[in-house]
């Protein structure tokens, strides 16, 4: 990894990137990483509802090739500030945002069908809507090999608390602003 960006002494480099499939964790682990760092939250999912409406929606109305259009335009902005970046799941399977991940530091958050199976219980994901955890495990699955070539860390959110994966974070890559 070549990290971009100025830092303080001690402090991470950034923008600091989660990647990894949905229920993995990203929103809440970069929400608790953000205020520990002392560093703005972006959620690049949080961005496409705010701008474009609910992604269910989006997907429904304009299909996943739009989706992935308007994805990639939240993501290259969202990747220019000084922040802690939560990408959409998918959002690494374009072509530009992998070259703009390659400079960056990223973390993959990494977890188990049998884990994510209740944190998912009632969602209007699009892509799992129709096929449940099977639909899931598939993904990840075939977002993996991606998920991996990016990763400067990967750590599995499926057993542990999400005070101990911020650490592991703040360790690898600098502790508190």
């Amino acid at each position: 990894m070549t990290a971009a960006g100025a830092a303080a002494p001690g402090a991470p480099v950034l923008p600091l990137v989660l990647i990894g499939p949905m229920g993995a964790g990203k929103s809440r682990v970069g929400q608790k990483l953000a205020a520990e760092i002392a560093a703005p939250f972006v959620d690049t999912d949080a961005r496409i509802v705010e701008r474009y409406g609910p992604i269910e929606e989006i997907f429904a109305r304009e299909g996943e090739e739009y989706f992935r259009i308007v994805e990639r335009e939240i993501v290259a902005e969202s990747l220019a500030e000084e922040a802690v970046v939560s990408l959409g799941g998918g959002a690494v399977l374009h072509p530009a945002t992998r070259i703009d991940l390659a400079e960056l530091p990223v973390v993959w958050l990494q977890v188990s069908a049998a884990a994510v199976a209740p944190r998912l219980a009632g969602s209007a994901r699009p892509l799992i809507a129709q096929g449940g955890i099977d639909a899931w495990t598939r993904i990840r699955d075939e977002r993996a090999p991606i998920y991996a070539s990016l990763a400067d860390l990967a750590i599995d959110t499926s057993r542990r608390s999400v005070a101990r994966i911020v650490t592991d974070i703040t360790e690898r890559f600098g502790g508190t602003a």
